[in-house]
């Protein structure tokens, strides 16, 4: 399980959450005359990083919402807030309804499709099994990322894979709604090369292996929306460059 101090993140935002935030911090010159006023300064800057990372999610919903179009219906995988954001967003001014995968092990589908609802968005839970079944009838995917690789794929909750594999066959898109302080320096190949934490098998109630995440590769997401834009997966290695630079 993950620790509680981490609030439902995994090691892979929060590693690279504190790499950029670490960053931020002394990218420019700290050498000053006395203690104090490097330690203001510091402060300042980490401030500024914690301002620019809490108007993330509404930034990526103001440019996200868009894709979201009238009368359509949603697939979403995975509870994450700034997708909830977005499609909340999106509520505001559209009518569309939603198809919830129930995220099994840990069933967090209930809670999305409660948000949903009371946002009055017509919303039904579906098997994880049955998502091929249902994403027929549905017109785009939303998934939130744990961390958005250099390649531009994502790790994010078990069973992304598996709808976005089935969206490509079905020829639906995927969008992948994320901030940029995720963007990690990693660069998986395969699901045995995720950290260990995550790729590590749990035991569900049933005794099923239920590992916490796995990785989609960058060929089956259409776009990513940041707080830096909407980009292709293509771009997510020219922005790394520029956050570390």
């Amino acid at each position: 399980t993950r620790p509680g101090c981490l609030r439902g993140r995994t090691i892979v935002s929060v590693d690279s959450g504190s790499e950029l935030f670490l960053r931020h911090a002394t990218r420019t010159f700290l050498e000053f005359g006395d203690f104090d006023r490097c330690r203001r300064e510091l402060v300042e800057r980490g401030r500024a990083f914690a301002s620019t990372a809490r108007a993330s999610r509404a930034k990526i919903a103001a440019v996200g919402h868009a894709f979201v179009q009238d009368g359509a219906t949603v697939l979403v995988h995975g509870a994450s807030r700034v997708v909830m954001a977005l499609l909340a967003r999106a509520a505001s001014q559209k009518h569309f309804s939603a198809v919830v995968t129930e995220g099994r092990p840990d069933g967090a589908g209930a809670g999305v499709a409660a948000e949903l609802r009371a946002l009055g968005v017509p919303t039904r839970v579906v098997l994880d099994a049955a998502v091929a079944h249902h994403l027929e009838a549905c017109d785009a995917v939303f998934v939130g990322a744990e961390g958005v690789m250099e390649n531009g794929g994502i790790i994010n909750k078990i069973g992304t894979l598996t709808v976005a594999t089935c969206a490509k066959a079905m020829r639906k898109p995927v969008y992948v709604a994320a901030e940029s302080y995720k963007f990690a320096r990693l660069f998986p190949l395969n699901q045995k090369d995720l950290p260990e934490a995550l790729a590590a098998p749990a035991c569900s109630e049933t005794g099923a292996e239920a590992p916490a995440c796995d990785y989609t590769p960058p060929q089956y997401i259409k776009l990513l929306f940041t707080d830096l834009g909407v980009l292709t997966p293509a771009a997510v290695s020219d922005e790394l460059i520029r956050l570390y630079s």
